[in-house]
């Protein structure tokens, strides 16, 4: 290389040296300057000078009250209680009107055109009066619910309310060994369970992961809300005057949701220190500004992400299920249906729990989904009493529009204000729909804790029943 060459090389170095070196130095100071705004920006609205007039702050002042140590988790119950509130009585019209279609007028429709296709009995009997009338009333039932509930619980997460949720509990999960954002996941399972195991994806520690997924089962699904609701109006509302009866049914249906809370913590808290031991894994909770709410993003996220999907899933275990329960009602051995000989066999199992053969029966068959678990009570409850007059026969499911028929039906089948206290108990404490346990498994990637998911509280809800029963009898309650 010449000289000349050598030169104008090591100019050029010197130039693009210097000029790093100038870049780098305007780098430094927006760098600076951005870290001394933003600590200016902080400082202005956290320290108040003195002599200096303190600034409005919205965000701070909502905090303050809920997020405080006296109102902030009862103005959290009573927030959820008014979403519960909404949820149980805006979905009442949107589920009539969606029972009405496709199960007053639809399926008559397909029975009379099925007959008239000329296709065999037993075939109009599984498709229809099993398969379609069990997807029908799980469309009917769990979509109004699961359409009112996910967009105002996404609307208190859009706005910023959630992550306040999870700071006024932190220390009652991280007591129970918990991690803070179960919470949230805690809460996502009242619209239902299969989705509150979804959203267990926020928590980072695994261990803490898998006990949010086998304890999120305890939150009060909706489509266990109408189980709830209808056992309440009946027994136990019942006893009170008739201007009381609404408020006490209410009254015994939310302190059934608080009990499925204590219980969570419970079993949490026996989880983390059995078969997953280990350390409380420690977390910074940011607490968002709070902001205006994304309507378009509300609407994808809970009609499209929540709703849709957890409906599809439903839809697909529904759907055997229908068939399954038409099957034992018709298939016959001897003088009696698959479905009497299943009752008769678990009737002392039943007496024992406070519960009887029927209710047992019709959480085993109807396991895809809490939906059909009322409509299949009252078909096996027909079939084996041999009540007339009410149904639509053998495998059939249905329901009544008034109370008061319901409650005959029931009281035929030997029903007592036992059996109703322990229904609600074992609607809470009892194995999840398989849905749910069909989540559990693709998030936990194992079978083994996915059984652990159905014995649990399968296990905890008869001890409890067992109990009750056995305590009501000994004090002669009935």
């Amino acid at each position: 290389m010449s000289s000349r060459g050598q030169s104008q090389r090591e100019e050029i170095l010197a130039c693009a040296q210097s000029l790093r070196w100038e870049l780098g130095a305007q780098f430094h100071e927006k760098l600076v300057e951005s870290i001394y705004a933003d600590a200016a920006r902080l400082a202005a609205r956290a320290v108040t000078r003195p002599g200096a007039t303190p600034r409005f702050d919205l965000d701070r002042a909502i905090d303050r009250l809920v997020t405080s140590r006296r109102w902030g988790i009862p103005l959290m119950v009573l927030l959820f209680a008014l979403v519960f509130w909404i949820t149980i009585v805006g979905a009442n019209y949107p589920s009539q009107f969606l029972a009405s279609l496709l199960v007053d007028r639809l399926y008559p429709w397909l029975r009379e055109g099925a007959a008239a296709l000329g296709l065999p009995a037993w075939l109009r009997g599984l498709g229809i009066d099993g398969v379609y009338l069990a997807t029908a009333w799980v469309v009917s039932v769990m979509l109004p619910p699961m359409a009112i509930f996910f967009p105002l619980f996404t609307f208190l997460e859009d706005f910023g309310y959630l992550p306040r949720v999870a700071f006024n509990l932190d220390n009652l999960f991280r007591r129970a060994g918990a991690h803070g954002k179960q919470a949230l996941t805690m809460m996502m399972g009242f619209g239902c369970n299969a989705a509150g195991v979804t959203a267990t994806r926020i928590i980072d520690s695994p261990r803490e992961r898998l006990i949010a997924m086998l304890t999120n089962n305890f939150s009060l699904c909706n489509g266990r809300w109408p189980t709830q609701i209808l056992i309440a109006s009946l027994f136990i509302g019942a006893l009170a005057p008739p201007y009381l009866a609404g408020l006490v049914s209410a009254a015994v249906v939310v302190g059934v949701a608080l009990l499925g809370v204590l219980l969570s913590l419970a079993a949490s808290w026996f989880l983390s220190r059995t078969a997953l031991r280990g350390e409380v894994s420690t977390f910074s909770l940011e607490l968002p500004p709070y902001r205006p709410p994304r309507l378009g993003q509300i609407i994808y996220t809970s009609l499209i992400d929540r709703t849709a999907f957890v409906l599809w899933r439903a839809l697909v275990f529904a759907a055997p299920a229908g068939a399954v329960i038409w099957l034992v009602a018709n298939v016959r051995v001897a003088d009696a249906s698959l479905a009497e000989h299943l009752i008769h066999f678990l009737d002392p199992l039943g007496f024992w729990l406070g519960l009887n053969g029927v209710i047992l029966l019709a959480y085993l068959i109807a396991i895809p989904a809490n939906e059909i678990v009322i409509p299949t009570v009252l078909m096996l409850t027909v079939l084996t009493t041999r009540l007339t007059g009410v149904g639509g026969g053998a495998g059939v499911m249905f329901e009544l529009d008034n109370p008061a028929d319901t409650l005959a039906v029931l009281r035929a089948g030997g029903w007592t204000l036992l059996t109703g206290v322990n229904l609600m108990l074992f609607s809470l404490i009892h194995n999840p729909c398989s849905t749910t346990l069909y989540t559990i498994y693709k998030e936990s990637g194992s079978w083994k804790w996915t059984g652990v998911a159905a014995a649990l509280p399968l296990a905890l809800g008869f001890a409890v029943c067992f109990v009750v029963a056995q305590a009501w009898r000994w004090l002669g309650a009935g």
